[in-house]
């Protein structure tokens, strides 16, 4: 039998600092094939935490921000993170046509920033993670798949 999905998890990212939690969260529960959608408002820090997550699995390089080449690749113990981001995107067949498809098909760990830029085109997310100003700076993280169930369970057990 099937486990329901989990509850959404929030967490409080007043500051930048307040990332780190959430980052060690995320990179326990990275692996070959998750896809992650980071979505909020323009400065919510959806950039800054992918930052983290990658320096958390190890990545010792610069991290860039994929805004104006939509991609940057990293490679991190033979493991392969594509991180996107959507900002500018008009069309998705600009995302066909660079050949992204595949990258959504393989065993990399996909992280995509600005979702809702290339719905009806990207796969299902795993993971969704909303960055929102409230009262000060919250950031949930619910499941969207039987993966990403099981990564909310353990991110719940800590």
């Amino acid at each position: 039998m099937t486990e329901p999905l989990h509850h959404t998890a929030t967490f409080d990212t007043t500051d930048p600092a307040a990332l780190g939690p959430l980052a060690h969260a995320l990179a326990s529960v990275v692996r070959p094939g998750l896809h992650i959608h980071f979505s909020g408002e323009l400065g919510a820090g959806k950039t800054t935490l992918v930052r983290e997550v990658l320096r958390v699995l190890g990545f010792e390089g610069k991290v860039k921000s994929p805004t104006y080449s939509l991609l940057e690749s990293y490679e991190i113990s033979g493991l392969y993170l594509y991180h996107f981001d959507l900002y500018r995107v008009t069309d998705p067949v600009e995302l066909e046509q660079r050949g992204f498809r595949e990258l959504f098909g393989g065993p990399g760990v996909c992280f995509v920033e600005w979702p809702e830029r290339a719905a009806g085109w990207l796969p299902e997310p795993d993971l969704t993670v909303r960055m929102e100003f409230d009262d000060g700076r919250r950031t949930s993280v619910s499941p969207s798949s039987e993966v990403g169930n099981a990564c909310m369970i353990r991110l719940n057990r800590g």
